[in-house]
């Protein structure tokens, strides 16, 4: 018999320390004596709930933190697999019709499976993305609001999904469509048909990009660096077109005509071409916003 069961055997036996009679203290994971110090028991579970606060009259009992990424806000339970533990098949015939059971319960309507559905929809496209949290709890939550709002009735769940996650993205910074759609298991025809119901119906805080914002994304796409007095001239005109008033449009264009201009002024090989394949803008476009520029420019 090892000395820590006959430990644990002695103090269970006699109340006190078995040394010198002491009062013994088991409030932490370990079984001591105040007086002299023996440690009568070790590495014991502690069944006691666990507290979130100091406060004796205010403790509570607490679990895991809810969140919107889950249809049921986190608060169910799974059953997890058995197979590395060694019963008879009877028993695991059981518990894997059990597994199944709990699985199908888990679900009180059609409603609750499609919203699971589509959440797990949106944590694999946020993954996919490397988007962070909040983002993911943002999208999620607009995605329980559109089906609240009864807006995914005739939508697919994969299009309601990936638009609440573009425009959790749009809420958060610059993302484009094709960048959602690539990931996405459906097209972005669909993504754009329930943005636009979301935007319009539940009156999404979408904020403009502006044209300096675009500028800084362009630089950074294009597949050479771009000399940092080029980049900065490019920004510049992107913010004096920005703050005019004659000068409105698709911001992306006015920056991709910007850069263009601040090539040209510093005798830099930038091609129109090169920009659009970066910017998915047709060269027409750049060329158009690149003459308004230079007209404002020269007036």
């Amino acid at each position: 018999m090892s000395s820590q069961t006959v430990q644990t055997a002695l103090s269970a036996a006699t109340p006190g320390c078995p040394e010198c009679g002491g009062t013994l203290d088991s409030s932490g994971r370990e079984t001591h004596c105040e007086d002299c110090g023996l440690v009568t028991d070790q590495d014991q579970i502690d069944r006691k709930p666990e507290w979130r606060t100091y406060d004796k009259e205010e403790q509570q009992r607490t679990g895991a933190p809810r969140t919107a990424t889950r249809h049921d806000r986190g608060l169910s339970t799974n059953i997890g697999s058995v197979d590395s533990v060694d019963i008879s098949p009877r028993r695991r015939r059981r518990l894997a019709r059990q597994r199944w059971l709990h699985g199908r319960t888990k679900f009180d309507s059609k409603r609750d499976r499609n919203l699971a559905h589509g959440l797990g929809e949106i944590r694999r496209i946020t993954s996919a993305l490397s988007e962070t949290r909040s983002v993911k709890e943002q999208a999620s939550t607009l995605f329980r609001e559109a089906q609240n709002e009864a807006l995914l009735v005739g939508r697919s769940i994969e299009g309601g999904a990936a638009a609440a996650v573009y425009a959790a993205c749009r809420c958060n910074g610059l993302v484009r469509m094709d960048t959602v759609a690539t990931v996405a298991r459906c097209s972005d025809s669909h993504i754009w048909n329930c943005y636009r119901t979301f935007l319009v119906e539940l009156e999404l805080p979408i904020p403009v990009p502006l044209p300096v914002e675009w500028g800084a994304r362009i630089c950074s796409d294009l597949p050479f660096d771009i000399a940092p007095d080029i980049r900065q001239r490019a920004l510049e005109l992107a913010e004096q077109e920005t703050e005019s008033a004659e000068i409105n449009g698709r911001p992306d264009g006015i920056a991709a005509g910007a850069l263009y201009l601040a090539g040209r002024e510093s005798d830099t090989r930038l091609t129109q071409a090169t920009i659009s394949e970066t910017v998915d803008l047709h060269t027409k476009t750049i060329r158009l916003w690149f003459q308004h520029i230079e007209k404002h420019m020269a007036e």
